[in-house]
This record gives C-alpha cells, sequence and structure tokens, in this order.
C-alpha cells in the first residue's frame, strides 16, 4: 500500500512532460506559421516592387527612344552621322519588346546602359550645335556662291551677247563682195555691147565682175552663182546648158550659170558667159551673184 503515492506521482509527472512537450510544439508551429507570412509578406514587397521598377524602366525606354528618334531626324536633316543613335535605339527596342518581367539584377545592369546612352545622347546635342553652326556657315558662303553664280552667269550672258555681236559683225565683215560688175552683150562675131542691149546682139550674154579686197574672209573653195532675172520677176536657166539649183535663205533656187572658185584675197576677176538661145524679152533684167547663201552683189541691164 505505501507504493502508491510513488505510481501517482510518476503518472503526473508524465502528464506533465506530455504537456510541455505539446506546448512546445505549438509554440514552434506558431513561430513557423508566423516566419512564412513575414517571408510571404516579404517576398510580396518584393514582387510589387520589381514591378514597379520594370513599369518605371520601360518609361525611361520609351522616353529615351523619343528623345533618340527627335536627335536622328535633326542630325539626319544637318547631314551628320546617326549610326551610333541608331544602334542604340535598336538596342532599347528590343529590350522593349521583351515579354518578361526583368530580374532586379538586369534592372540594375539595363539602367546603368541607359546612363552610359544618356551621355551618347549628350554628345549628340553638341554635335548637333556644331553641325547648326557649320550649315549656317555653308548656307552663307551657299548663298555669297549663288550671288556670285548669278553675277558670273549676267557677266557670261552679256559677254555673249557681245560676242555674238562681234561675230555678227565679224560674219558681215567676212561676207564676200562683187565689185565693179560688167554686163555685156556679146554678138556672134564676139563684138560686145554694154549699154542698149538688142536682141540681134544678144548672142551670148558676159557678166565679169572682181571680188573685193577681204582679209577677214577665209579663204578656200568657193561657189560663186549667177542668177538672171527677168522681168516677170523669174530666173532664167536651162539645165542643159550648166544651170541648177542652190540653196538661199533655207529655200531652193535656180541659178543660170557657177563657177567653183578658190578665193585667195587676190582680187580675183571672174567671167561668165550665158547663152541663152532664145529671145529676151523686152524689159529690164538683173543679174544676181551669190556665194556662201547670200547675195553679194547685183546690177540691172535693159534688153530693147
Amino acid at each position: 500500500m505505501e507504493t502508491t503515492p510513488q505510481k501517482n506521482t510518476k503518472s503526473d509527472n508524465g502528464k506533465n512532460i506530455l504537456i510541455i512537450v505539446l506546448l512546445i510544439l505549438i509554440v514552434a508551429s506558431g513561430i513557423k506559421l508566423y516566419t512564412d507570412h513575414l517571408d510571404k509578406t516579404r517576398k510580396s514587397e518584393e514582387i510589387l516592387i520589381l514591378s514597379e521598377e520594370n513599369n518605371e524602366l520601360n518609361r525611361r525606354i520609351d522616353s529615351m527612344n523619343y528623345q533618340l528618334d527627335l536627335r536622328i531626324q535633326e542630325i539626319s536633316k544637318l547631314g551628320g552621322d546617326i549610326a551610333a543613335l541608331e544602334e542604340i535605339k535598336e538596342q532599347l527596342t528590343r529590350e522593349r519588346s521583351l515579354d518578361r518581367k526583368r530580374s532586379s539584377d538586369e534592372i540594375a545592369a539595363l539602367n546603368k546602359r541607359i546612363v552610359a546612352f544618356s551621355k551618347t545622347i549628350e554628345e549628340k546635342d553638341q554635335e548637333i550645335i556644331r553641325l547648326r553652326e557649320v550649315n549656317e556657315q555653308l548656307f552663307s558662303e551657299n548663298t555669297d556662291l549663288k550671288t556670285t553664280q548669278a553675277q558670273i552667269k549676267e557677266e557670261v550672258a552679256q559677254l555673249n551677247v557681245k560676242q555674238k555681236e562681234l561675230q555678227e559683225k565679224v560674219d558681215i565683215a567676212a561676207k564676200l563682195r562683187a565689185e565693179n560688175i560688167s554686163i555685156a552683150a556679146v554678138n556672134a562675131r564676139g563684138k560686145e555691147r554694154e549699154d542698149g542691149f538688142k536682141n540681134r546682139q544678144l548672142e551670148k550674154l558676159r557678166v565679169t565682175f572682181n571680188l573685193a579686197d577681204n582679209k577677214v574672209a577665209e579663204k578656200g573653195a568657193r561657189d560663186i552663182y549667177v542668177q538672171i532675172m527677168a522681168p516677170n520677176n523669174q530666173p532664167i536657166f536651162d539645165v542643159a546648158k550648166g544651170s541648177g539649183t542652190f540653196s538661199i535663205d533655207g529655200r531652193e533656187e535656180f541659178y543660170t550659170v557657177h563657177q567653183d572658185i578658190i578665193f585667195d584675197n587676190s582680187k580675183q576677176t571672174l567671167t561668165y558667159f550665158y547663152e541663152k538661145g532664145t529671145k529676151y524679152n523686152p524689159g529690164v533684167y538683173e543679174v544676181r551673184i551669190y556665194s556662201d547663201g547670200y547675195q553679194i552683189g547685183s546690177k540691172t541691164f535693159e534688153v530693147k
């Protein structure tokens, strides 16, 4: 009977130990729940912060792309080099198109790159200032050059007018001129008469003249045409006797006789004979002499 209290004491001790263990487990579980809650809260805050940082970074990228576009347009207009800016824009556009959340390390690295890009943009701003100054100078020089060119063109135009006028004078001066024109009627016996022609005296018609001294005229081959115009203002010609056509003032006309000569500015004398074969109608005839497409002399005679 004496052992009963000892047994009760042992039983109480066992219960106490169990209770203590249970309490420890409860406390440990509570601590675990609390720490898990803290960890979950911390992670949620980190995710929220990271999301804000990503959004802010995207806004920075969009802003920088806008700034890059402005610089690229301006530098292109000014004729500068935009390769570096286009490379930066390409990198940022590629980064902006990524469909994922960046880690904090990635955000930090990209922010550093954006800072470096900003320095490049600042350098390009200085280049824009320099390019504007250069372009202003070039514009001023170009304006001066255009003014000078306009003045030169005006001077050249005036010189061309003067040269044309001078050339016209030279051309006029270079024209051959027939002088001392003599017209004679030659009868069948070879006797000549220089005035008051009659048909019986006009077996042949002789035209003689010499080419006046002309130091301006170019020496060389010439065709000298004689055209006898009847009173009805029609040329007298006979192809069978050497007549033909020549060009004068852009039109074809018949000539009566012609000679090929070598002009040597020696006041050379030329003589032409024309045998009509039929009677001349009474009236005033005109002998016209041509060379190089223009008339160089003329004289009239009358047949009674």
